[in-house]
């Protein structure tokens, strides 16, 4: 079959019901023909599966190097952990922001049922009350230190019952001003429940600090859903990630400052990771959407609720549906579940289905109604939406051959960056190390010929 044809001998069943909207005006042939070609720009855009298993895999090794060197922490017991389109492997290197997770090991909070007698006796643990909003709980102490930890008893306050309770606010609070004393981050305006930063190369980075959670309950009510996607061994790989408690309570919740959110996010990298090449792509398309057509000013929609929608949309569909063949079909089909979630205000969290993540998004009636109708036209455009978006507008005008040729410098300039970035941690360059030196010089003679090309 040519690329971009269509397959008769392909079974019913392996192909995507018609969409009437979506194929009214425009064949089924051409739909197809515009998926396959978008996804090969989408490759050469940087967005192809090797090149996102290769950033996770780097992305991985620095996190190992960076816990390995305690030097490199502040307080000895952290883990970093690389999150957000980095960790996912989703983007380029100066696309997006660096975004970290920062865990407290030597503290945990546990649902109620579990034992606290086969926790180490070092562990400072919290039991957690879900009795707020769904996806949410209170912080009550169960079990103290001997020794204690003065940030977090800074953070402790009454509840009037006589429970000692975790204050997310305090908390964060409390580690602001811990994180100062990281060496390698100038510390930015505090944004929500992230500690923002740069770096010395200037790398916006976002900090979240977080403790490690137990919530086998949760994740055993995720685990058993009936589902045509993730497979049963990353189901479990999922559950086995756990989860972890973030200093953010519910926007509507009155008692905001002492809730905390419970989190999954290395489980969702992995779930991320196990999307297949189409499904990837998707994703990264609707988060062009929404930066360059949508464009919200106070994150009323953000990527996380476009990361939910895929994942709802891999879970009820069989992965033989998602071929690059049926990208605008699927690209239509999130367009059409976001305007509902919009129009709406209504998204089940995929880890959590009781958490509704508009709950607190306060979209006013009137923007409201002004995206769902920018999306209805988006809808409408069919292939054409693509086109609205300007890195993949210029690829489509680009010439095939200097696309290619600057596919290839791009991705080698990344990998490049990313060894370095593991051998010289901190800023630290060793000067003896060989690989060190070849990494380097080959980074000067690439972009010695990029600026010879460009003139």
């Amino acid at each position: 079959m040519a690329e971009g044809g269509t397959d008769r001998s392909m079974p019913e069943t392996e192909r995507v019901p018609l969409h009437g909207s979506l194929y009214s005006r425009h064949s089924r042939n051409h739909v197809e023909g515009v998926s396959v070609e978008v996804c090969n720009i989408m490759t050469r855009l940087g967005y192809g599966e090797e090149i996102r298993q290769r950033r996770v895999e780097k992305y991985r090794e620095y996190d190992m190097m960076c816990n390995e060197l305690e030097k490199h922490l502040m307080i000895k017991g952290i883990t970093f952990i690389t999150v957000g389109s980095k960790g996912e492997g989703l983007t380029c290197l100066q696309e997006s922001d660096h975004d970290k997770l920062l865990v407290l090991n030597r503290f945990l909070c546990v649902e109620p049922g579990v034992d606290i007698h086969t926790i180490p006796d070092d562990i400072q643990v919290y039991r957690m009350d879900t009795r707020v909003y769904p996806g949410h709980c209170l912080m009550l102490l169960e079990r103290p230190t001997s020794t204690g930890f003065t940030f977090c008893n800074n953070a402790q306050c009454d509840d009037g019952k006589g429970n000692v309770l975790l204050s997310s606010s305090l908390f964060l609070h409390e580690m602001s001003k811990s994180t100062t004393d990281i060496n390698y981050v100038i510390p930015l305006e505090r944004a929500g429940p992230s500690l923002p930063g740069l770096g010395k190369n200037g790398t916006h980075i976002d900090m979240v600090w977080a403790l490690r959670c137990q919530c086998p309950g949760i994740l055993k009510r995720w685990a058993e859903r009936p589902r045509h996607w993730p497979p049963s061994n990353v189901v479990q790989k999922v559950v086995s990630f756990g989860s972890v408690v973030t200093p953010v309570g519910f926007k509507g919740s009155e008692n905001n400052f002492l809730e905390w959110r419970i989190c999954f996010n290395v489980g969702e990298i992995e779930l991320v990771s196990n999307l297949n090449d189409t499904q990837a792509k998707l994703y990264v398309i609707l988060k062009m959407i929404l930066k360059e057509v949508v464009k919200p000013n106070k994150k009323e929609i953000t990527s996380f609720v476009l990361k939910n929608i895929i994942f709802w949309q891999a879970e009820n569909n069989t992965l033989e549906l998602f071929q690059k063949r049926n990208l605008i079909h699927w690209l239509h089909d999130a367009l059409g579940t976001l305007r509902t979630v919009i129009s709406c205000k209504q998204l089940q969290y995929y880890m959590i289905p009781e958490r509704n993540l508009m709950a607190a998004c306060r979209l006013q009636a009137e923007q409201r109604l002004q995206w769902v109708a920018d999306i209805t036209d988006m809808m409408e455009e069919g292939p054409r939406v693509i086109l609205r978006l300007s890195k993949i507008r210029r690829a489509i005008i680009c010439h095939p051959e200097p696309m290619l040729s600057f596919s290839a410098i791009r991705t080698e300039l990344e990998m490049l960056h990313l060894e370095q970035m593991i051998r010289s941690m901190n800023g630290l360059v060793d000067r003896s190390d060989v690989i060190l030196k070849k990494i380097l010089r080959r980074q000067t003679d690439i972009m010695e010929n990029v600026t010879l090309l460009m003139f």
